[in-house]
C-alpha cells in the first residue's frame, strides 16, 4: 500500500491524486504517524460501492430462503 504523511495532502496533493488514479488502490494517509484516512479516486469508489451492494444483496438472499 502507498502510505504518506498529511502534510503530503497539502504540498503534493497532484502526486497523490496521480497515485491514487494510477494504481486503482487507496492512498493511506497518516496523521502524527497513525493511519487517519484513505483517498480513492471517485472511480474507485464507485466501484467499490458496487461490490458492497452485490455482497449485501447476495447475503439477504442467501438469508431469506
Amino acid at each position: 500500500p502507498v502510505i504518506r504523511a498529511s502534510a503530503d495532502l497539502r504540498n503534493k496533493y497532484s502526486e497523490i491524486s496521480r497515485i491514487a488514479h494510477t494504481t486503482n488502490q487507496p492512498v493511506f494517509i497518516t496523521k502524527n504517524g497513525q493511519g487517519d484516512l484513505a483517498v480513492m479516486s471517485i472511480a474507485q469508489y464507485d466501484k467499490l460501492l458496487e461490490k458492497i451492494n452485490l455482497y449485501s444483496k447476495k447475503v439477504y438472499t442467501s438469508f431469506k430462503l
